[in-house]
């Protein structure tokens, strides 16, 4: 393999590590947001924004996770007949299903920078009480569907070497 394709695989790779890590870290932000409303509600003075905050949270959490749970290898996949193929196989196939990947993952990251030029262009707001903006979390979005396409394209070439007979 070129080892320029060998250096995007190991610094995609090193970048989805890294912040699906701290993404992990969310939950305790949305721990903590769950905590105050129930605090707040045993007082009678329950917050407006924490469902919605929440909300916001655990989207983070799970889409900024996306690529780091696909290089762990945490999706869903079919096992019964997959996990008895040779790894050479494996890659063979997954070097065509991967682009199934990365065109609607496409599609979903199209859509969404679409909607976050809208939601720019408007001021769009939720239609809560609380009414925050929704740029930010639909950015939020576009940046963890970009990291997994990113994952996507580094699989491919992980495949394509694999098949080739190197390991990267």
């Amino acid at each position: 393999m070129p080892r320029s394709a060998i250096i995007f695989v190991r610094l995609i790779e090193a970048l989805n590590y890294r912040i699906g890590r701290m993404a992990m870290y969310l939950l305790f932000v949305l721990a903590g947001v769950l905590l105050w409303s129930i605090i707040a509600k045993a007082f009678g003075r329950p917050p407006l924004w924490t469902q919605e905050m929440a909300q916001f949270a655990m989207v983070s959490y799970f889409v900024l996770g996306g690529a780091y749970s696909l290089q762990l290898g945490a999706n869903v996949r079919m096992d019964l007949i997959y996990g008895r193929w040779s790894p050479r196989r494996q890659a063979a196939v997954d070097a065509v299903t991967v682009f199934a990947m990365i065109f609607f993952l496409g599609v979903v990251l199209y859509g969404g920078i679409d909607s976050t030029i809208y939601a720019f262009e408007i001021g769009e707001r939720s239609r809560t009480v609380w009414r925050p903006y929704m740029a930010p979390i639909k950015m939020i979005i576009c940046f963890g569907v970009f990291l997994m396409i990113l994952q996507s394209l580094a699989f491919l070439i992980r495949d394509i070497a694999r098949l080739r007979g190197e390991e990267i």
